[in-house]
């Protein structure tokens, strides 16, 4: 509450008309979240609640076949202030959230995962931060709930990203951030399929801050961000973001052809100036299969590149809406 008075202080208004657009949007991807959205809509409205401002809370569902929309579905009826994005089938959460960002509309918007790790409570002294000045406040988690080798982990995940695709990414980012106006049109500007959200909102810049929040564990369910989809995003957000791997591929192919050329070298001076011996197929064998090994590493990592090139190039929508609940059509 302290925070939501600071923010009120510094020229917050308490409510805004039905013509105006909401003083904060909260928006939040769900996926398989039917054990837990209900408790976050209650979690996040009741905080909303005590500080007066007009708002609205924006869910975008990625494609959930279990019983998820229909509960948003009964929140909708019982508070205008929840809206729904329905997407047609799972594009992923970097989609989901710019699906979020595109239909919100407040003049603040708040990004946040449903799963309660991130504490609603902290919501107001997100928005006191940004109205210091700041276009974006990201949060940094003091201490990531988990086990040891799910900590172990995160710190490998975001060390690699860091030291891999030179991004300015704090230790221990959390997903729970917030934005201003002028900050979310420049983000959706940017219009490529390959969207590693952490990487596009250091791209867009302006001025940035941080702050330190809990980090709870999961209220219910279970969490979709597991190892292969770490995997997943690291190499996303690495080729997306670096030319590192290209340019390993050229040292390390130089480097194999060095050493081929010496050891072909040393081969022949040896049999015509030292020892006359017979070479046998086991060394070649396992030159040869070396050699194909390399090459299709670095062929994989060449067509990982190519791949992303070709998604970008077809130009397909980022997401596919099935249905709007609560909300107007955007051109």
């Amino acid at each position: 509450m302290a925070a939501a008075a600071a923010a009120q202080t510094a020229g917050v208004p308490a409510a805004a008309s039905a013509t105006e657009p909401p003083f904060l949007s909260v928006v939040a991807p769900v996926y398989f979240e039917q054990e837990v959205i209900g408790h976050f809509l209650a979690a996040v409205t009741a905080v909303l609640a005590r500080t007066g401002w007009s708002y609205e809370i924006v869910l975008v569902d990625d494609g959930s076949t279990d019983r998820t929309v229909a509960l948003i579905r009964e929140a909708i009826a019982a508070d205008s202030h929840i809206r729904l994005v329905e997407f047609s089938y799972n594009h992923g959460k970097a989609a989901a959230m710019t699906a979020g960002l595109t239909y919100a509309s407040g003049t603040r918007v708040l990004c946040m995962d449903p799963d309660l790790q991130d504490p609603p409570e902290c919501i107001p002294e997100f928005v006191a931060k940004l109205d210091e000045g700041y276009d974006v406040v990201l949060s940094v988690r003091e201490a990531k709930a988990g086990g040891p080798i799910d900590r172990l982990l995160s710190a490998i995940f975001w060390t690699s990203l860091r030291s891999l695709t030179r991004l300015d990414l704090p230790p221990g980012l959390g997903t729970m951030r917030i934005f201003n106006r002028h900050f979310v049109e420049q983000f959706l500007r940017y219009p490529e399929a390959n969207r590693f959200l952490e990487g596009l909102l250091v791209h867009v810049g302006m001025r940035r801050t941080q702050i330190v929040v809990p980090h709870r564990a999961r209220f219910a369910g279970q969490t979709k961000f597991n190892l292969r989809r770490r995997f997943a995003l690291a190499s996303s957000a690495i080729t997306d973001f670096s030319e590192i791997p290209l340019r390993l591929a050229t040292r390390v192919g130089l480097a194999v052809t060095a050493v081929g050329l010496f050891a072909m070298l040393a081969i022949v001076f040896v049999k015509l100036f030292i020892h006359d011996f017979q070479l046998g197929w086991p060394s070649l064998f396992c030159l040869l299969i070396t050699g194909f090994g390399v090459n299709l590493l670095f062929l994989g990592i060449i067509g990982t590149y190519v791949g992303k090139i070709y998604r970008e190039v077809k130009g397909r929508p980022l997401f596919s809406i099935r249905g709007l609940h609560n909300l107007e059509p955007r051109p």
